[in-house]
C-alpha cells in the first residue's frame, strides 16, 4: 500500500471524525433549543390561563346582577395587600354577592420541585377550597391608586379610595432547562403586567 493511500485513509477518517463530531453538536443543540421552547410555551400558556381567570374576576369587582345587593361599589373591598386581596362580586351572575380571594401560597408547598421559590396562586369564593390558579408563581405584587392616580400605602387602610390596580404577574417553569450555546441552566419565564385595571363597577359612587 503506498504512502499517498495512507495519507488518503488517515485525512478521510479526520474528515469523516470532524464531520461527526459536528453531527453530533447539531443534533445536542437542536435538543436543547426543542427543551428551551417546550419549555417557554409551557409557562407562557400556564401565565395566559391564570389572566384570564384573574382579569374576568377583578373586572367583576363591585358587581352584582341584582345592582342594588351592592348599593355602594366602595365597599367591594374586604381586604387589600401587596400578595392578597379580598373583594366582594357576583362571580357566577346568581344574584348573590361572593367573597373572593386572591393570595399567595407558601413555598414550603411545592418542595418537591427543584426551583427554590416557585408558589401558587389561589383563588378562594366564599371560604371553600382554594382553587391553584397558577404553579410556578415567582411574583404577584398589587398595588393600589385612587380615582386621581395617588398611591395608596398597603395594606390599604380605607379601601373605598380603591379606584384602579397595578398587577405583577412572573411565572417560572419549575424544571431548569440548558441555555443554547452555553453550560448554564436557566428558568423559562414570562411576565404579565395590567397597568390601572378598574372595574367598572367601581366608578358608580
Amino acid at each position: 500500500m503506498g504512502s499517498n493511500t495512507i495519507l488518503d485513509i488517515i485525512g478521510s477518517s479526520i474528515l469523516g471524525g470532524i464531520l461527526l463530531l459536528i453531527l453530533f453538536r447539531v443534533h445536542s443543540a437542536n435538543s436543547d433549543g426543542v427543551f428551551e421552547y417546550n419549555a417557554e410555551l409551557m409557562v407562557q400558556s400556564n401565565l395566559v390561563a391564570a389572566v384570564q381567570i384573574l382579569e374576568h374576576d377583578f373586572r367583576k369587582i363591585g358587581y352584582c346582577r341584582n345592582w342594588d345587593s351592592i348599593p355602594n361599589p366602595g365597599l367591594a373591598f374586604l381586604s387589600a395587600n401587596r400578595h392578597n386581596i379580598t373583594f366582594r362580586s357576583d362571580i357566577d351572575n346568581d344574584g348573590d354577592i361572593d367573597a373572593v380571594r386572591y393570595y399567595v401560597g407558601d413555598v414550603s408547598e411545592l418542595g418537591s420541585t427543584p426551583h427554590p421559590n416557585d408558589r401558587k396562586l389561589y383563588r378562594q369564593i366564599n371560604g371553600e377550597e382554594p382553587q391553584d390558579i397558577a404553579i410556578g408563581l415567582t411574583q404577584f405584587d398589587m398595588k393600589y391608586f385612587t380615582s386621581l392616580g395617588d398611591s395608596l400605602p398597603v395594606p390599604v387602610a380605607n379601601l373605598g379610595q380603591i379606584h384602579t390596580i397595578q398587577i405583577d404577574i412572573t411565572l417560572e417553569n419549575t424544571f431548569a432547562v440548558a441555555e443554547r450555546y452555553t453550560d448554564s441552566m436557566k428558568y423559562a419565564t414570562a411576565f404579565w403586567r395590567q397597568i390601572r385595571l378598574a372595574s367598572r363597577n367601581l366608578s358608580n359612587r
